[in-house]
């Protein structure tokens, strides 16, 4: 099984600049269901997709795709003609939050952002206005979501992932990208990986993940990746004591980090004396996670952490 996204999800493009034509060519390659894009000047055209799958071989999968994208002036419309229940935002920055509210005010179920760099007071306005919308935000500053062999909203790279047995839920990309490596090279795959996002101020966070993947059955465990600043983790270990069943497999970013200095993400950042990374490995520890030393040992904390649970 799978959280968030399946091979059934509709999903629109909004932003079909350039980037959001290249990640949907490699989203369609990849078997994800893209029904639309949405780009105010170009209403009323199509766009052509073609090539290689990225499954060729697969029984049951074509070995080539070719799709026409409908092109929307609005959210709305596309709604409106394709039932689509996903979005992948590529808007550029002054812009992305007006965006991501166009979705919501649309009805699409599941907002995607991965545009960096939106202005921290856009998104504390576009937090506000979805708050009392039956909606989910990941993101922005985000890679994605991705369930292996089935559907692929974001940037991430296709080819590493493999169906498993292991969620993935993380602040940074790049990082995801070798936990799931890993994961995919030991044998365990993943379920659904999720890149939440390494902004102060984002939609989905660490426990909802967390809460997603408890209740999935076909999940056994679930690799947490965090980094300095904020206490998205502390708060993630506060409730992985209190409710979470299966076992839990983490790393903590930014060690060396001195205080002050943003590293990488603009909520990466120690300030006040709060979000350390030592702090927040304390906190995970104390909740019974098994956190990897460095980013190479995550693939071994999740076996770890299988084995102290009983799960071969």
């Amino acid at each position: 099984m799978s959280v968030l996204i399946d091979k059934d999800t509709k999903v629109i493009v909004q932003g079909m600049g350039r980037t959001g034509q290249f990640h949907a060519d490699k989203s369609i390659a990849y078997g994800t269901n893209i029904v639309g894009g949405v780009h105010p000047s170009k209403a009323g055209t199509t766009l052509s997709f073609s090539g290689e799958t990225d499954h060729s071989g697969v029984p049951g999968r074509p070995d080539t795709y070719e799709v026409e994208v409908p092109i929307f002036g609005t959210v709305r419309d596309a709604k409106k003609t394709t039932g689509a229940d996903a979005t992948v935002v590529f808007v550029p920055p002054p812009f992305a939050a007006d965006a991501i509210m166009e979705a919501a005010e649309a009805g699409i179920e599941l907002i995607i952002c991965v545009t960096e760099g939106i202005p921290v007071n856009d998104m504390v306005r576009a937090k506000r206005y979805l708050e009392d919308k039956p909606v989910r935000l990941v993101g922005p500053n985000c890679p994605g979501v991705i369930t292996p062999k089935e559907c692929r909203i974001g940037i991430m790279p296709g080819y590493i992932h493999t169906p498993g047995r292991i969620g993935v839920v993380s602040r940074s990309g790049t990082l995801t990208y070798e936990a799931v490596h890993q994961l995919t090279n030991n044998g365990l795959g993943q379920t659904t990986a999720i890149g939440i996002g390494g902004d102060p101020v984002n939609g989905t966070n660490f426990i909802d993940c967390l809460a997603l993947f408890n209740d999935d059955p076909e999940t056994e465990g679930v690799i947490m990746i965090g980094e300095i600043g904020g206490t998205a983790e502390e708060e993630a270990a506060a409730w992985i004591t209190e409710n979470m069943t299966k076992p839990v497999a983490g790393f903590i970013a930014g060690t060396t980090a001195p205080p002050g200095k943003r590293m990488g993400h603009a909520g990466a950042i120690i300030s006040g004396g709060m979000g350390t990374a030592d702090a927040k490995i304390a906190a995970l520890e104390a909740a019974g996670v098994v956190v990897a030393p460095t980013p190479t040992d995550m693939g071994s904390a999740m076996l770890e952490a299988l084995e102290k649970a009983g799960i071969s």
